[in-house]
């Protein structure tokens, strides 16, 4: 009998080690081979999208937003367990516990590998359709141009919206079928945009997403686009288009940004425009500012955004926040401070060296789309 426990922990142990062997070869080939990422994308990944992401699509909650919560749970239980008061008489529980999250970690490392890092090595959206990397020799005035162009498209749609009582966007559509459908309008032209995409699901954690500043989630471990339900409608659209960009394999923030802009300025429905030119607003009105050395007189001669516009691109209203700040165990700014250096670190491991500060590339993809638009 013993000998067969231990002929089952040596299967297991080279099991274990076989997987562990195959996540690290995935990520060094991951790293030195783009034509290996490329290919993936475009033979496996749609694989789990279809398969997978049609399953936990089932679930009418975030079953990744669950999973993490678990991983918590799980994670502090294990830092527990090391306390030599919960030693004594648990030591068989103690040892199939670690057994169990160890192979929990070894999964989930793959699955993150599958599914979220193999994307980073990838060739870009800008170098598959546009034969460009990035548009670092654009000039001042392309950049007034577009950046002009968007704030007298917002100013103009601010306009159009139907608001309630205190000004506040209405909208009676099915949001999360409208992005649906619009990111397979945008796959007409870009096809690795076309096919299947699950429905977002809200965060039922929310509130504490608002603290991050977070719009949204790809949960890589269930394949889900995930979107924060408490922040201001006008966020929405682009945030649910971004998501849904995730599952096609474009990782990164700055492409996801760019493709959710795209499919929300082709819609036929104005709030979804509206949206999408509010998400990239900011971006180029902050460049072009830094581009003219902060000189006031040179920023007021262009367009200038109205009172309106600044009205609507707000990511929570007043009275949410205070709703948000009252009940929270943990502060905001150091729920926000703790969150962007998570994030930031993420990024730069998976190789963007300037990490979050990658979102604001999406000026440079729109620069080079309306340089050969």
């Amino acid at each position: 009998m013993k000998s067969l426990v231990k002929k089952h922990l040596n299967k297991g142990i080279l099991l274990y080690l076989a997987i562990g062997a195959v996540v690290i070869l995935l990520n060094i080939i991951a790293w030195r081979s783009t034509a290996f990422c490329d290919a993936y994308i475009a033979g496996i990944f749609p694989i789990w999208v279809n398969t997978y992401g049609r399953i936990t699509g089932m679930f009418p909650f975030s079953v990744g937003e669950i999973m993490l919560g678990l991983a918590v749970v799980l994670t502090a239980l294990a830092l527990c367990l090391w306390i030599e008061a919960f030693w004594k008489g648990l030591r068989k529980f103690i040892k199939g516990f670690y057994l169990f999250y160890a192979w929990t970690f070894l999964i989930v490392c793959l699955i993150m590998t599958l599914n979220c890092f193999i994307l980073y090595h990838a060739t870009t959206f800008s170098e598959t359709y546009f034969g460009q990397t990035d548009s670092s020799d654009y000039t001042l005035e392309e950049l007034i141009q577009v950046r002009n162009m968007v704030v007298e498209e917002c100013n103009a749609l601010a306009l159009t919206m139907e608001r309630d009582a205190d000004g506040n966007i209405l909208y009676a559509g099915d949001m999360k079928e409208k992005a649906i459908q619009c990111m397979k309008e945008l796959g007409e032209t870009y096809d690795r945009l076309s096919g299947y995409y699950p429905r977002p699901k809200p965060l039922y954690t929310s509130d504490f997403f608002c603290q991050q500043y977070m719009c949204g989630y790809y949960f890589p471990f269930s394949m889900e686009a995930n979107y924060n339900d408490v922040m201001y409608i006008m966020n929405l659209p682009s945030t649910l288009c971004h998501e849904l960009a995730h599952l096609k394999g474009y990782i990164f923030e700055d492409e996801a940004n760019f493709i959710s802009f795209l499919a929300c300025i082709q819609s036929d429905d104005p709030v979804f425009r509206y949206s999408g030119y509010l998400s990239v607003l900011y971006y180029l009105d902050n460049d072009f500012y830094k581009a003219v050395g902060k000189d006031k007189d040179v920023y007021y001669a262009q367009s200038a955004i109205s009172k309106q516009v600044h009205d609507d691109n707000i990511f929570v209203t007043d009275e949410d926040w205070e709703r948000i700040n009252g009940k929270a165990l943990i502060d905001t700014e150091t729920v926000d401070a703790v969150s962007d250096t998570l994030v930031d670190v993420t990024l730069k491991v998976n190789g963007v060296q300037d990490g979050m500060l990658s979102y604001s590339r999406v000026v440079e993809l729109l620069l080079l789309y309306y340089k050969q638009s």
